[in-house]
């Protein structure tokens, strides 16, 4: 019984962690894109920026992260045997990554904090993917353990990533189209 009491709450702890890491750095991409706006929007937007970051970290994402962790030393401790399982092995050192991933976003909190931070809008939204590629895999992990159909899985993943850089890269022209109309239009409206 106990097995199932810590998987349930495993279960609980990743999906809040996850929706966190699929969140925070979304916060990014507008947090760096606020930069571009003119004052006193670009201040308020920061200062919000900062206050949703903060609490969505403190809050909701590290203790999700541990409850996550936690759970997980307790489905393993009543089934010891499964650790020498290579699936296992793939899932904690993705998790390892993740943990490491979750750290990374706090340092770019600070560095927002402190007005240091220099990626761009366009460069955070390539860092919000990585989350997703893990959770994927993770969870195919913990589904299919070691029958993982690898290579369709290793296409399926490369097909995922190249979607994503796709959608990418056109929303990036979208925006840029949008930004060159738009100061043609207020060219346009100066001359008048």
């Amino acid at each position: 019984m106990a097995y199932l009491w810590f998987k349930a709450f495993h279960i609980v702890g990743f999906v809040c962690w996850f929706a966190g890491m699929f969140y925070l750095p979304r916060l990014f991409v507008y947090h760096a894109e606020a930069r571009e706006q003119p004052e006193p929007a670009r201040t308020i937007l920061q200062n919000q920026y900062q206050i949703m970051e903060k609490r969505l970290y403190s809050i909701i994402m590290t203790p999700a992260m541990i409850l996550t962790i936690a759970m997980a030393v307790g489905l393993i401790s009543t089934e010891p045997d499964v650790l020498k399982q290579p699936w296992l092995q793939i899932k904690l050192a993705l998790v390892a990554l993740l943990v490491a991933y979750h750290h990374v976003c706090a340092r770019i909190m600070k560095q927002f904090a402190e007005n240091r931070c220099k990626l761009t809008g366009q460069q955070f939204r390539w860092f919000n993917e990585f989350p997703t590629v893990f959770f994927v895999i993770v969870v195919m992990l913990a589904i299919f353990k070691n029958n993982l159909p690898t290579s369709v899985t290793a296409w399926g993943i490369f097909a995922m990533v190249i979607a994503m850089a796709a959608f990418i890269q056109l929303y990036a022209r979208k925006r840029r189209l949008a930004k060159e109309k738009e100061a043609v239009q207020s060219g346009s409206e100066v001359g008048a």
